[in-house]
């Protein structure tokens, strides 16, 4: 059996994340053009994920993925508001295409924070998940 692919956990992970109704950009923000007039925006960051043994035989076809969905909104309260959504989209189980997958876990992050480089400047909030599937 194949290694594990990353591309179907990515997809079902944005795919959860737009039927929410968020603007979503894979490592950045999405295309202005995407962005809606309220400016609140979701960022998908992932690491390259791992292979886990399913069994002392060492098949290698379970996997997780660690990744982080940044929250970004120009106000504090709208950037809350996209975090829920974030939370909302990610709290049920997700269709990872060939795969079965856990329902996402939360982990948590830091707090919400303003970045006065940009103009306007805009909060932004990271909330870090872990997502793990079987063949």
């Amino acid at each position: 059996m194949a290694t594990p692919d990353i591309k179907p956990h990515i997809d079902a992970i944005t795919a959860a994340l737009t039927g929410a109704g968020l603007a979503v950009g894979d490592g950045i923000a999405p295309a202005a053009s995407a962005v809606p007039a309220t400016g609140i925006y979701a960022v998908l960051y992932a690491n390259a994920g791992r292979s886990v043994r399913e069994s002392l035989a060492d098949t290698r076809t379970d996997y997780e993925l660690l990744f982080q969905i940044t929250c970004v909104a120009p106000t504090a309260e709208k950037c809350r508001w996209a975090a829920q959504r974030v939370r909302a989209a990610l709290g049920g189980p997700i269709t990872v295409t060939g795969r079965t997958a856990w329902r996402p876990e939360e982990l948590g992050g830091p707090p919400i924070q303003r970045d006065d480089d940009l103009s306007p400047p805009v909060y932004y909030l990271p909330v870090q998940y872990r997502l793990q599937s079987t063949a």
